[in-house]
């Protein structure tokens, strides 16, 4: 099967297992936004409206409508225009809620259709993308209507929102509440033991399960499961993914005859506004720092976006880097 050439592809790729689940409405959601949505009511909008596809929104203001999809939207709620991404001056005559303070309707990228709708539109045409393609030509031949959402919802798909979502995660008052009772989120279960921290100083701190971190001093910062952090560490408004496995006394010695450093964020390192992929060797005395807002740079080991440093899962930085 050739790799899935954009959302509308994606799903097409899956129609023959969705021919044998036997359903009324298929729900497609994105992989790469934070939100906590209940998809009952969701779905119980769509089959009183008797659409034919239902799509999330959720009001955005003047500032922010260019980064989305726009939908407009008649009195009852359907669908009748749809623009991608306008330009601040394409904007007028697109606003939904004339007289709000959000007057327009932001696509979520959350769909739910008929089975055989979602059949229909995508073996009639080629098309490969959801919200370029197939939602502009469906609102003109099928009942398509618009869901309103209004609690918290970020699409995380760029290096810079990924970044500020986990940040924003550390605040005494985060925007988006994990700890819900009512209504939990659920990560895989790893059946880790709990996180050591030794003489460290943790202030605004999300800390996975399974992390060994010793003398450190961490501010505003996401540390990942299985994090190794060693002495004399300063981590500031960092994310760091954690890895994937811990390294034997063995293999640590592997690490010292091939001279690289081991798993985790070597001794005496400063890393400020970066992202640590997983399994990453920060070796001895490195020292990361954030770059201009604009700045975007390629390197051997590491990238930079938009002034965010990011390690890539698996690579290597010797002591005493700086970047």
């Amino acid at each position: 099967m050739d790799w899935y050439q954009g959302t509308a592809d994606a799903v097409r790729k899956q129609l023959p297992r969705f021919a044998h689940a036997r359903v009324d409405d298929i729900l497609i959601l994105s992989g790469d936004h934070l939100y906590r949505m209940d998809y009952a009511q969701f779905i119980a909008l769509h089959r009183e409206q008797r659409a034919d596809v239902t799509i999330a929104v959720q009001p955005v203001g003047r500032a922010d409508a260019p980064r989305f999809g726009i939908l407009k939207t008649d009195a009852e709620g359907r669908i009748t225009a749809f623009h991608e991404k306008p330009s601040p001056d394409e904007l007028d005559g697109l606003e939904s809620r004339p007289g709000d303070e959000r007057p327009y309707l932001a696509s979520m990228g959350i769909y739910v259709f008929r089975a055989d709708v979602l059949r229909e539109v995508l073996t009639a045409s080629d098309a490969e993308d959801f919200g370029r393609q197939i939602i502009p030509a469906a609102i003109e031949s099928h009942r398509v209507y618009a869901y309103p959402f209004t609690g918290y919802w970020e699409d995380i798909g760029t290096i810079r929102a990924f970044y500020e979502a986990n940040l924003a995660l550390t605040l005494p008052d985060p925007p988006f509440d994990f700890y819900e009772p009512q209504r939990p989120i659920y990560t895989r279960p790893r059946f880790l033991p709990s996180s050591r921290a030794d003489g460290c100083t943790l202030t605004r701190t999300v800390l996975a399960e399974g992390c060994l971190i010793r003398q450190a001093e961490i501010r505003e910062s996401v540390v990942g499961l299985r994090s190794v952090i060693g002495p004399d560490v300063r981590l500031v408004r960092a994310v760091v993914m954690g890895a994937d496995f811990y390294e034997t006394p063995e293999r640590k010695v592997e690490n010292r005859r091939l001279g690289r450093p081991d798993v985790g964020i070597g001794a005496g390192c400063t890393i400020e506004g970066a992202i640590i992929d997983k399994n990453a060797r920060i070796g001895a005395g490195v020292i990361i720092r954030p770059h201009p807002p604009d700045e975007n740079v390629d390197a051997e080991q590491y990238v930079i976006r938009d002034g965010i440093v990011v390690i890539p899962k698996n690579a290597v930085i010797p002591d005493g880097t700086v970047i």
